[in-house]
């Protein structure tokens, strides 16, 4: 299976094979829409039956729903395994465990007998991602790597940040407790007042613990102002990285098209492109050279 080319399939394989990782053609494209509306749908009816009002009302028929769905996903998701040149590469591709993931959920649930196990299935949102390749939307693919690159580059500082964080909370949580502990009850305990000191730090501020003592008033205030001074550094980290990113690929100005790889399933590739920039595998549609 791993093995096998083009050549090795029938005719109407070779079509279906077209129509599901192609993006280009009008009957790719129009496989695309259906498949979309489809996942559209299946949300919608997975959201509504979470409603006691509408699952008592009309709770049937959102199960057949839901099961419909569920088969055409696994027709669909068979039917990608049966014409990828390679399978497994697509199966543990990102799109490929998503695309498990849109019906499988209903199954566990059935196995397990739980009646809200397939809830999981809203998942299926993910599969909403394919619009990038149908609108020609790869450049903003592109560019979400960029971010990602930004924010790995971002780790070692973004960690010390956090340690920062995490330690200047747990002292002064320590302090509202030995401040606040003899006087509010709310304080009861140190991990309490850490939850607390993490709230107000973040200016999340939920309201369920508040401080009654003029030392303490005092310290959330300071704290509050911690907060809102410290939200912009993980920002300015992650900007930097970012600019630094940007320079290094200024160069890089050509397009990728919305072309797809028949065997893992990956997008991004430049339209002149012959195998595939994840798994090496040769391209559908590739231009042929000139002369």
């Amino acid at each position: 299976m791993a093995g096998r080319t083009i050549d090795d399939f029938g005719p109407w394989r070779k079509r279906l094979r077209h129509i599901i990782f192609d993006h280009n053609t009008p009957g790719s494209r129009g496989f695309d829409v259906v498949l979309l509306w489809l996942i559209a749908l299946a949300v919608l009816a997975t959201m509504l039956e979470s409603v006691d009002g509408i699952r008592e009302s009309y709770g049937r028929p959102l199960v057949i729903a839901e099961w419909v769905f569920t088969a055409l996903f696994m027709i669909e998701y068979f039917m990608r395994l049966t014409v990828s040149l390679r399978p497994l590469k697509y199966a543990t591709s990102f799109y490929g465990i998503i695309d498990l993931l849109a019906w499988i959920p209903a199954w566990i649930g059935l196995l397990l007998q739980s009646q809200s196990a397939h809830y999981l299935a809203v998942v299926r949102v993910l599969r909403i991602l394919r619009i990038f390749r149908i609108l020609k939307m790869m450049p903003l693919i592109a560019e979400s790597d960029k971010l990602m690159r930004a924010l790995r580059e971002s780790r070692p500082k973004i960690f010390v940040f956090v340690f920062f964080v995490v330690t200047l909370v747990v002292i002064l949580g320590s302090v509202m407790y030995v401040v606040e502990g003899p006087y509010n009850e709310n304080f009861s305990s140190i991990p309490t007042s850490v939850y607390w000191a993490i709230i107000t730090i973040t200016t999340v501020g939920f309201g369920d613990i508040t401080p009654i003592t003029i030392g303490g008033k005092l310290i959330t205030s300071v704290m509050v102002l911690i907060g809102y001074a410290i939200i912009a550094v993980p920002t300015g980290i992650v900007i930097g990285s970012m600019r630094e990113t940007l320079r290094e690929t200024r160069l890089a100005t050509k397009a990728v098209s919305g072309r797809g790889c028949p065997g893992c399933g990956r997008d991004g590739h430049r339209d002149t492109a012959r195998y595939c920039w994840h798994c090496g595998g040769e391209l559908e549609g590739t231009p042929e050279a000139e002369g």
